[in-house]
């Protein structure tokens, strides 16, 4: 934005959970890719009349497979840039489970400068834990730290070994970074599909109990109270998990964690209203009734401050395999708003400032991003969204290439409208705007 021009956001309903601020009626100025208390003298103003519109800043989903370097006919940055500025993200946190995996620093600054060359949202890379996410070496999770990882996960590869868990979070320690882990104990059920439960019996798929999870999660709150190193555990869906986020926050143990929209709206029923369709195969996979429930309390009590996608996308070819041959994983990045509002907003079981919290103010404390929320002089980082709006969500008009949801079809309400930047707007109207290269602040 050149120095001569400014934006006026008006009349909106600032929901503003960095500083705790919830005010109907206000404006908010942007000059030069900040915000402002109000223009220089003879700035060329752009109105927006936001009426009956809530402006939200930096969203932040930060938890994302966006596929490049390696699997690009599965999702790019570029696509999957996209796909987030059309949901409403300012900023991703990209998983390194890329091809070849993201575990040096020369691959964490490649993410990093392809996210801002494509210039629609902040592409914040993850490092991973192991060399290769195998497992047996820590890769140099210091020099990956200089060149912009903002957390280390072998995220779709559990860190199945103790020592070397306890190692990462030792060293990630003196870093004060986090480590996310993907806990899954694959020996109580190598191949398992789907939850062990009803559906997976009626079905005949191989399950996995909540135990794979729960235990390794377990493990892992242990091993952070240990080192004192920051545990962060990705997608939490099983009911003794969050006894063990229950004795990490009782000890103060630094441990956080966060929930997947499609576990919050979804039960393992899904399974069997859509047959043999692998739309439905996630990992974790969807759980019980009152799995379900137990995760909606869990983050109606705080006891999950984080609401990340785990958006994954892949090519419909490799979703038309038979289920349990198919891949994990669905798009979910540009519905992730939608259910956060219809799930947890809409019916009153979180105040707006409460729920938005787990994609702005609940991620970056993650992550220690450190924004300040709508302060003058930070980046004009926001959201525009229509909190009343109803929609249908139809995969085909996602921005990602990957189409997989079992939430097609589901009415929503709550969504973005518009998407700004460091004070571009990316999106407005369901329309994702060019970016070009990005002076990414």
């Amino acid at each position: 934005m050149s120095e001569n021009k400014a934006t006026v956001i008006q009349n909106v309903r600032v929901v503003d959970p960095f500083c705790g601020v919830d005010s109907a009626g206000e404006e908010i100025w942007v000059q030069n890719g900040l915000i402002v208390e109000e223009p220089d003298a003879g700035a060329d103003i752009e109105r927006v009349d936001a009426s009956g519109l809530w402006l939200v800043p930096r969203l932040i989903d930060m938890h994302v497979h966006f596929r490049e370097p390696g699997q690009t006919w599965k999702e790019t940055i570029e696509s999957g840039s996209q796909a987030a500025a059309h949901g409403g993200m300012t900023a991703v946190a990209v998983m390194p489970n890329t091809v070849p995996v993201t575990d040096t620093p020369e691959l964490v600054q490649w993410v990093k400068e392809r996210g801002q060359s494509v210039g629609l949202v902040r592409v914040l890379p993850i490092g991973a834990v192991t060399v290769g996410s195998q497992g047996r070496e820590l890769a140099d999770l210091y020099r990956m730290l200089k060149q912009g990882a903002v957390a280390f996960s072998d995220d779709g590869i559990p860190v199945g070994s103790s020592g070397m868990m306890r190692a990462a979070l030792s060293y990630a320690r003196t870093l004060d970074v986090p480590v996310i882990n993907h806990a899954e104990d694959r020996m109580l059920a190598p191949g398992a599909s789907v939850h062990e439960g009803r559906a997976a019996h009626r079905m005949g798929l191989p399950g996995v109990p909540e135990a794979a999870e729960a235990s390794m999660v377990w493990r892992d709150v242990m091993l952070a109270g240990l080192t004192r190193g920051q545990l962060h555990v990705a997608h939490v869906s099983a009911i003794e998990s969050l006894s063990a986020l229950v004795y990490a926050r009782d000890h103060g143990y630094p441990v956080t964690a966060e929930a997947a929209p499609h576990h919050l709206i979804l039960n393992d029923d899904a399974l069997m209203e859509w047959g043999y369709n692998p739309v439905t195969k996630v990992n974790p996979p969807l759980r019980p009734e009152a799995s379900r429930q137990a995760l909606l309390q869990a983050v109606q009590q705080g006891l999950i401050t984080v609401l990340a996608s785990d958006h994954a996308p892949h090519h419909a070819d490799d979703k038309a395999r038979p289920y349990i041959d198919a891949p994990f994983g669905i798009s979910g990045v540009e519905t992730i708003l939608g259910v956060l509002f219809t799930a947890l907003i809409q019916p009153g079981l979180m105040s707006p400032l409460q729920g938005l919290g787990l994609m702005s103010a609940g991620p970056d404390r993650v992550l220690r991003l450190g924004y300040p929320g709508l302060m003058p002089g930070t980046p004009a980082d926001f959201t525009l969204i229509d909190a009343e709006r109803e929609w249908t969500v139809d995969p085909m008009r996602f921005y990602s290439q990957g189409k997989n949801t079992p939430l097609a079809g589901l009415r929503l309400r709550g969504q973005a409208v518009a998407t700004m930047m460091g004070g571009r707007f990316t999106m407005r109207e369901g329309e994702v705007l060019h970016a070009g290269i990005s002076q990414i602040s």
